[in-house]
């Protein structure tokens, strides 16, 4: 069959892909750094000076001032655990233009030694003919907010853990008050818990400690707490009450803090609309009233609490200008499946692993949007007939940043539910029809139509 013939297709580069006379690359250790710098010869060839930089703050001080003395126009780190850090933040203050990337993107070439001085010199080539894709590394007070939410998040997990350790306890003293209460962390089942450390066995009186709706399972709870707990069981629920309430008292001051910095968090500007111009300056919000806060917004998407939305604000920040459209911030957050194509076959690929904190967010979210009866909960109810769960998820987690991407690109905008009822107003009914009459013909039926009655 012969192929129809297309016009030439023009790709301009990217921003990092321009082409640098003047680049610097380091290739990160725990301790040190190995610093290659390419710059051009008077003779017009290229050359590679490469030194050892200690990883402390006097030594990278003064190279990113020799640095800005030769005139660099780029500085390329590797991503190596944490060990980069020291680097790009004090290159960074230094004034010069500094990329992360990762070291999986820029060491698999066959042949190449491996070296740390290879490594470095491979890296400055590399960097110099545009050739590397930037991690993305967001500002200072950014960077800050996400320490603050990450420790909370990790924090969260921890006492979580220990409620788990303390239901674990529990069942080895055969108390099975988890099956009565909908979770141990309720007011009721600490009350009861606290009692039987303090040495009260009887169940009546236990389950006499039930709280609001707990009250009405009162035979329930007498049969669920009458257990074997003993004194050893009582040291160890002590100690995990100790742990939990320590880390609730932490994650509190987390949160106040937490809603310190987003208030003090710069405003942004937003990304350019296809046409050139700025999506807030578009003339049909210009008379709009004044919209809520980003955080507020955000948190008026479906399935998406306030600490969630904290979160989202942390790991992507205000400033969609680093995101074009919402499709490069899903591709960031590895959200959409990979595209492998070759010749005419195209090969759908799996999602890869991106930000957990984001994921992470994203993935409850959606997991509770799946629970409504709203737009999202229906997208999630038809893809997971076909799909399965998983795929539904991670669906449903991609258009909620969709979302938060338009939110945040355009401080005017506030989210309107499309509602559950979106697929089925927006249907072909007679394509439908035509649809299922051929379903029933090829299983040999006659169908007959007859239009229903008022």
């Amino acid at each position: 069959m012969a192929r129809t013939k297309r016009e030439p297709q023009e790709i301009l580069d990217e921003d990092h892909e321009q082409v640098l006379q003047r680049v610097c690359a380091i290739d990160v250790a725990k301790g040190f750094g190995q610093v290659c710098v390419r710059v051009p010869r008077a003779d017009g060839r290229r050359a590679s000076k490469v030194s050892a930089v200690d990883a402390t703050t006097g030594e990278v001080l003064k190279l990113g001032e020799t640095l800005l003395q030769q005139g660099v126009e780029m500085v390329t780190l590797e991503s190596t655990s944490d060990y980069w850090r020291i680097f790009y933040y004090l290159l960074e203050a230094c004034g010069l233009r500094v990329q992360l990337v990762n070291a999986r993107d820029v060491k698999n070439v066959p042949g190449r030694p491996k070296s740390d001085t290879h490594d470095c010199v491979w890296l400055a080539k590399l960097t110099e003919r545009g050739m590397l894709r930037p991690s993305f590394v967001p500002p200072a007070a950014q960077r800050v907010l996400r320490d603050y939410t990450r420790t909370r998040v990790d924090l969260t997990r921890d006492r979580t853990r220990h409620w788990q350790r303390l239901e674990k306890l529990l069942e080895d003293a055969l108390i099975k008050v988890t099956t009565v209460a909908s979770k141990i962390s309720t007011v009721s089942v600490r009350d009861m818990i606290d009692a039987l450390i303090r040495g009260e066995r009887n169940p009546e009186r236990l389950a006499d400690l039930a709280r609001g709706s707990m009250r009405d399972k009162r035979r329930d709870l007498v049969r669920a707490l009458d257990g074997r707990f003993d004194t050893h069981h009582g040291e160890l629920a002590t100690i995990l009450l100790g742990q939990i309430d320590s880390l609730t008292t932490e994650i509190n001051r987390l949160t106040t803090r937490i809603d310190q910095l987003i208030g003090d968090l710069p405003a942004a500007e937003p990304p350019e609309h296809h046409t050139g111009q700025k999506l807030s300056e578009h003339p049909d919000t210009e008379l709009a009233p004044t919209p809520p806060a980003a955080l507020d917004r955000l948190a008026g998407i479906p399935g998406i609490s306030l600490e969630a939305a904290q979160v989202i604000l942390a790991e992507i920040g205000p400033d969609m200008s680093r995101f074009p459209t919402a499709q490069h911030l899903v591709s960031w957050a590895r959200l959409s499946p990979q595209l492998k194509q070759s010749g005419t076959k195209r090969y759908g690929g799996k999602t890869s692993k991106g930000n957990p904190y984001l994921k992470g967010v994203l993935g409850n979210a959606a997991a509770s949007a799946s629970r409504t009866s709203t737009f999202l909960g229906e997208r999630y109810r038809r893809i997971v007939k076909r799909r399965g769960k998983g795929k539904a998820l991670v669906a449903v987690a991609r258009s909620i940043l969709v979302i938060v991407w338009h939110l945040l690109a355009d401080p005017n905008a506030v989210y309107h539910d499309l509602g559950a009822d979106y697929y089925t107003t927006r249907i072909d009914k007679e394509r439908r029809q035509r649809h299922l009459i051929q379903q029933l013909e090829a299983l040999g039926l006659q169908v007959t139509l007859t239009p229903a009655a008022a």
